[in-house]
């Protein structure tokens, strides 16, 4: 049985305690063992860490020890998946330029707040991952992130929707959903997930299943890949 583990906490605005039991229902409807934690402790054990085949991290605006953070990359390094939404994953731990170099951004802006409404558009990509997901309309936080730029990105949302010092520059199509690598681990984020109503959107619901999904798949297959190279990849 795969075995994952969501830790949550950090501001509670963003409902963390409401949205760990979503990624929950999923995981666990989809054949996993959970595990989840509401303190960072959790990720001491990096022998443990290692044995997973996914980590969620549901937790905004936190501090956090560089040897967990070391930790975790360790464990994602080695093949275990690593996938979240939103501050949660993406607006963790603002001191830590580690975590934003594995997760691959980090929150800068949300102009207009909490109810703006855009459209988050699908993107054609070598990835099939949200095939069949329409481009589709959401009031929220419309997230501005500074963004690795070797993440695959799988959708997007165009800026400026609202004014602001951002608006004199050239519209910009931002990464709402994105992949990519650390080590042999696969990372998944979604910029969407103010509150547990988002995540629960249909189309942000599925997102996140398949990337929750995808990226725990990433450790079997890492490997089999070792396994028939006959040689250690990490």
């Amino acid at each position: 049985m795969k075995q994952a583990l969501i830790v949550w906490g950090g501001w509670p605005g963003h409902q963390p305690e409401q949205v760990a039991a979503i990624f929950r229902g999923i995981l666990e409807g989809s054949g996993y063992e959970v595990e989840v934690s509401d303190k960072l402790e959790a990720f001491a054990d990096v022998q443990k860490l290692m044995a997973l085949d996914l980590i969620v991290p549901v937790w905004t605006m936190g501090e956090i020890g560089e040897e967990l953070v070391k930790n975790v990359s360790a464990a994602v390094q080695s093949g275990v998946g690593i996938a979240g939404c939103h501050g949660g994953m993406c607006d963790s731990f603002r001191k830590s330029v580690h975590w934003q170099f594995m997760t691959g951004g980090n929150w800068v802006s949300h102009p207009g707040g909490d109810g703006v409404e855009y459209t988050v558009n699908i993107k054609n990509s070598s990835s099939p991952l949200l095939e069949g997901i329409d481009d589709f309309t959401v009031k929220s936080e419309q997230y501005y992130l500074h963004v690795d730029p070797a993440v695959e990105v799988l959708a997007t949302t165009r800026f400026p929707v609202v004014p602001g010092p951002h608006s004199l520059n050239k519209a910009v199509d931002m990464p709402v959903v994105w992949t990519k690598r650390w080590g042999v681990g696969r990372v998944f984020y979604c910029s969407l997930g103010h509150q547990a109503d988002i995540v629960e959107m249909p189309p942000v619901k599925e997102m996140m299943r398949r990337g929750l999904l995808w990226a725990a798949e990433g450790k079997g297959l890492a490997a089999y890949q070792t396994g028939v190279a006959g040689e250690n990849l990490f």
